[in-house]
């Protein structure tokens, strides 16, 4: 089976018979017979039955067919991104960022970035972190923002920014007229805290058992914004990326220092040897430039 093969029989199924897949092929009809019958023979079983001088497709012409079709999707693809390339250089950004950046920073940088590159195509997802270090560590991202906790296996590894902790608390709740809460401010107040494998939880948690404090913890997430959303909603308070929480305030949260500093600390992760295209290295300078915009003077 050779690719020429297929393609002459994906336009006999396309247009119904040989003579006309000669002629948009361009070849004679015995020409295309041929082919078939060779790619028949290579495959084990018949494409079609041949019923009063006409091509009929057997149930397994017709699968060989759907699967073909899948190929030259693929292939549409490859001559795109391959325009792509010649006209603009990788042509292609895969990023792949966790929840808590997700609607403040990549969408800023991202504006920048497409405002001043409008024909490179972007793919955005936003996973938990683990994730996002799959999808790098396997090549089908170009570049991945992560929090620290994940296994560096695998990965070009460089800090990204640190993000100091601030406490969310319902607006009209108690603890809105402190200027700055510090963790026995916390005890008997319902906790919305951060998944235990969160590196910044484990951190408070040392505090608070140093300082002899007890929280009452209702709810955990993985994801800060989350956090932000229960808190709005009046469920109780909880310990946050600031950036994350941006949206909220005036909308149900308020932002409050904590003592003792805390901090989020973020990755910027690459796949393993494979240097940064000329695009990528400007994506990641726009994300560095408007990392700090919209943090409170405080952080």
């Amino acid at each position: 089976m050779n690719l020429r093969q297929v393609e002459v029989f994906r336009v006999v199924m396309t247009n119904g018979t040989t003579a006309k897949a000669a002629e948009v092929l361009h070849v004679s009809q015995p020409a295309v017979s041929k082919m078939i019958q060779e790619l028949e023979r290579s495959l084990g079983f018949a494409l079609f039955r041949r019923l009063k001088g006409r091509l009929h497709p057997t149930p397994e012409g017709q699968l060989f067919f759907r699967e073909v079709e899948f190929a030259f999707l693929g292939l549409a693809h490859l001559r795109g991104a391959a325009a792509r390339i010649r006209d603009f250089g990788s042509g292609e950004l895969k990023i792949a960022c966790l929840s808590a950046l997700s609607t403040n920073v990549l969408p800023r940088a991202l504006k920048i970035f497409m405002a001043r590159n409008p024909n490179i195509a972007v793919t955005f997802q936003a996973r938990m972190s683990s994730t996002v270090r799959d999808l790098v560590a396997s090549g089908q991202f170009d570049i991945g923002i992560v929090a620290d906790e994940i296994d560096r296996t695998g990965v070009t590894v460089e800090e990204f920014a640190r993000f100091r902790v601030a406490v969310a608390v319902p607006e009209g709740h108690a603890l809105e007229d402190y200027e700055t809460v510090r963790p026995q401010d916390l005890a008997d107040h319902p906790f919305i805290a951060l998944a235990p494998e969160d590196t910044t939880r484990r951190e408070a948690e040392v505090t608070f058992q140093s300082m002899g404090v007890r929280i009452s913890t209702v709810m955990e997430t993985p994801y800060s914004t989350t956090i932000c959303a229960m808190v709005a909603a009046g469920i109780g308070i909880g310990l946050v990326d600031p950036l994350t929480a941006e949206p909220y305030i005036g909308h149900g949260l308020t932002l409050k220092p904590f003592e003792p500093a805390l901090h989020f600390r973020t990755l910027l992760i690459t796949p393993p040897n494979r240097m940064a295209s000329r695009h990528l290295q400007e994506f990641i300078g726009d994300l560095r430039e408007t990392i700090w915009s919209g943090l409170p003077n405080w952080n």
